[in-house]
């Protein structure tokens, strides 16, 4: 019972932060407004890219999953965690190496240009969608690697004894754990990429590459059309919930049952061609995710010497929010993840970050500064946008630990703190560490709301590095995204150490 109290508690403070604000901005704008004109271009263009975007980093999630699920070898701990970089990485730090990348005068566009064939251009449709899998790829990779590594090892000794060969081995083991696992994969990424604004401005390349929240800022911030901004952010979130109904419709099932905890070698991957083929799917991942951020720190080295006082103040006050809101965030999503509350976590991310930030800024006004309050409003909105992924990392095998240790719980009379320290906490240290590692990153790397309340000399490390290529200290800024970059996976790093393999 009071497992469910603490449920229906964090529920109604989410679904508050969430829904307050946007009640806030219709009631300043005086009810709704009429769509716009390009309002529906953006509608289909949001729709197709968010499941191009989705569909693509799930389909080569999957090879790549597998290939280091059955693989072991020098770094690959290392490797792990650095192909979650691209997720946990600034934005428009992100963007910066794709473009150094694929760019004009990128490395691809050069080694064309060395052959005599055409350029190609990151602008427009494809460069969003490639921006976004970029991104999201990670995150696919590891939530599917969570999935074959619950796998018991039992069974896969089992197969072998069995002399199961590769298909039947899909069709038997993995294909259902796919099959539960992928299309909550593809709903939490066609989530963040129906968000997608940062991208989408850098990379958009016009009015046919509008997205629902470009738009949204748009009549925000040029038109200051209120009414506009909320019916766009009320179809954005009929939407999301949408996806992440579809999804918890799709998925299904415990996974395979208890087993010892032990690792047990693969014996259906000693075949050469599947040796061969799983180097080469690792080596696409490793190249296509970490050349971006090697050219990233190549580039922020020489600006290493230019960091002064406001840049660490700056970078302290992003480690105070980062750890505060991953806080708040697991105290959120343990008991919701217990008790199938993820529904109401998808409102973190359903929602438009701009429309809950011009709402809590009306709702504190009357009584407060938003200046002085900048630093807790965004750590309630990281939290808040970070609650998804931490339930969709901590809900599969929460749901499998309540489901093999609750009778024999209940049978021993283990009491609900007793249930938690020595059952729950345990088995979750895992998914645990990684849902803490991800909030703690993005919470670092995220530029939303802090832009709407904090002046220059109260902002975080993403602001700073605003503030530095708005006044064209280019070389500083580039410092200070590597700065921003390590922080981050420092953070990642620190945290995920109980979410790696083999833990």
């Amino acid at each position: 019972m009071a497992a469910r109290s603490f449920a229906v508690i964090a529920a109604g403070l989410v679904a508050l932060l969430a829904l307050g604000p946007v009640v806030a901005v219709v009631w300043r704008a005086g009810g709704f407004a009429s769509f716009g004109p390009g309002d529906m271009q953006a509608l289909r263009f949001t729709l197709w890219q968010a499941a191009a975007s989705a569909a693509l980093s799930v389909g080569l999630a999957i090879p790549v999953a597998r290939a280091l699920a059955r693989r072991r070898f020098v770094g690959r701990g290392l490797l792990v965690a650095l192909l979650g970089a691209p997720f946990i990485l600034p934005v428009i730090v992100a963007v910066l190496g794709l473009i150094a990348v694929f760019g004009s005068q990128g490395l691809v566009n050069r080694a064309l240009s060395g052959l005599g064939l055409p350029s190609l251009s990151i602008y427009g449709a494809h460069g969003v969608i490639l921006a976004h899998v970029f991104f999201n790829l990670p995150l696919a990779t590891r939530m599917i690697l969570q999935g074959w590594l619950a796998i018991p090892g039992e069974r896969l000794r089992l197969a072998a004894a069995l002399d199961l060969g590769p298909w039947t081995m899909l069709r038997v083991l993995e294909w259902p754990m796919l099959r539960r696992i992928a299309p909550q994969a593809f709903a939490v990424i066609f989530v963040i990429c129906l968000s997608s604004f940062a991208v989408a401005l850098t990379l958009g390349g016009g009015p046919r590459a509008t997205t629902v929240e470009l738009a949204i800022y748009q009549a925000m911030r040029f038109d200051f059309d209120l009414g506009r901004a909320a019916a766009l952010a009320c179809l954005q979130l009929v939407l999301a919930l949408s996806a992440g109904l579809a999804a918890l419709a799709l998925s299904g099932g415990t996974g395979f049952g208890a087993g010892l905890d032990r690792a047990i070698p693969r014996w259906d991957a000693d075949r050469a061609g599947a040796k061969v083929l799983d180097a080469a799917w690792i080596g696409f991942a490793a190249l296509f995710l970490l050349t971006p951020l090697v050219l990233v720190t190549l580039n922020g080295v020489p600006g290493l010497t230019q960091l002064g006082a406001s840049t660490l103040a700056a970078a302290g006050r992003s480690l105070a929010v980062a750890l505060a809101s991953t806080l708040l965030c697991l105290l959120w999503a343990l008991p919701l993840a217990a008790r199938r509350g993820e529904v109401a976590g998808l409102a973190g991310i359903a929602i438009s970050p701009l429309v809950i930030g011009t709402g809590l800024f009306i709702v504190v006004r009357p009584y407060a500064a938003p200046t002085d309050l900048a630093l807790p409003v965004t750590m309630l909105v990281n939290a808040l946008a970070a609650l998804p992924f931490a339930l969709r990392i901590l809900r599969p095998e929460a749901e499998s630990i309540r489901a093999e240790h609750r009778r024999l719980a209940q049978s021993l009379g283990l009491s609900g703190r007793v249930w938690l320290m020595r059952i729950l906490l345990p088995r979750l240290s895992r998914p645990l560490g990684f849902a803490a590692g991800l909030t703690a990153a993005l919470s670092m790397g995220d530029l939303g709301v802090i832009a709407l309340f904090a002046d220059p000399g109260h902002a975080t490390l993403p602001f700073h590095v605003y503030g530095l290529m708005g006044s064209y200290r280019m070389e500083a800024a580039q410092g200070a995204a590597l700065l921003l970059l390590a922080l981050s996976l420092g953070l990642f790093w620190l945290f995920d150490r109980g979410g790696r393999v083999n833990a």
